[in-house]
């Protein structure tokens, strides 16, 4: 990226995170993100996330320090040599999911989700979901804990954990993929083109509550959920060379 002058630094809320911030803006100054040319964040994963989701309204890339445990979207910590990691730094652009949630009560709740958007049961009972996709009824009912759609940044997430695809970074394809599928028991999901309409239909939603969830922000009670990209918004991560999102992703799979 170009000369990173102005530097915002963001922290979550541990400790080692604040200590962290404390140290580099004492060292490089910080600006407000609003006046910056690079967002710095600094914790896990989920602090990533919610960086992202925070100034998605903002054209400014985002170089995260892992402060955090997985730190799969961040960089190593290092508070020396910072600007000119920066500057040397690789970018990648993604686009979020959008999630479009109908409650039981008729409320409809839109959220963006960057990893996935998962439906999940709220109650004893497995759920039971119509999956169709744009506009064509491709499953009449699927029983499980749950189902998600997930982008490729996020496919090494929730997604891979439910034995979903890890998919390459450059993929226009969505993964849809069940959590713990009781019927039909050996579906292994699909993989779909970026541009698809992904509805699901809770089958008997008072008898079998389920709740949605993008990027782990959820609606309860839920009847139907709506999934498609949203190309309109471009989030800016930036990387190490040799250590970007496409380097992890296929590293990750001969673990």
């Amino acid at each position: 990226m170009p000369a990173a002058r102005n530097i915002a630094f963001l922290a979550s809320d541990t400790a080692l995170s604040r200590d962290a911030q404390a140290e580099l803006v004492a060292r490089y100054g910080s600006f407000p993100p609003e006046e910056a040319d690079v967002i710095v964040a600094l914790g896990g994963d989920g602090f990533m996330l919610q960086t992202l989701h925070a100034t998605q309204h903002l054209d400014v890339p985002v170089y995260g320090m892992n402060r955090g445990t997985v730190g799969f979207l961040m960089n190593a910590y290092q508070e020396e040599g910072l600007i000119g990691r920066l500057e040397a730094a690789e970018e990648a652009v993604i686009n979020p999911l959008r999630m479009s949630a109908t409650t039981t009560a008729g409320e409809v709740v839109e959220m963006l989700a960057i990893n996935e958007v998962s439906l999940l049961r709220a109650g004893p009972q497995a759920a039971k979901l119509r999956i169709t996709v744009d506009g064509r009824v491709r499953m009449e009912e699927l029983v499980c804990d749950g189902a998600l759609v997930c982008t490729p940044a996020g496919s090494t997430a929730y997604n891979y954990s439910a034995h979903g695809p890890i998919l390459p970074i450059d993929a226009d394809v969505l993964a849809v993929t069940a959590v713990a599928a009781f019927r039909p028991r050996r579906w292994r999901g699909a993989l779909l083109p970026k541009t698809a309409l992904v509805r699901f239909d809770v089958v008997e939603p008072d008898k079998r509550p389920v709740m949605a969830d993008a990027d782990s922000r959820s609606v309860a009670n839920v009847a139907a959920v709506e999934i498609r990209s949203e190309p309109s918004v471009a989030h800016r991560l930036l990387f190490d060379p040799g250590h970007g999102l496409e380097e992890r992703l296929i590293r990750e799979q001969f673990q």
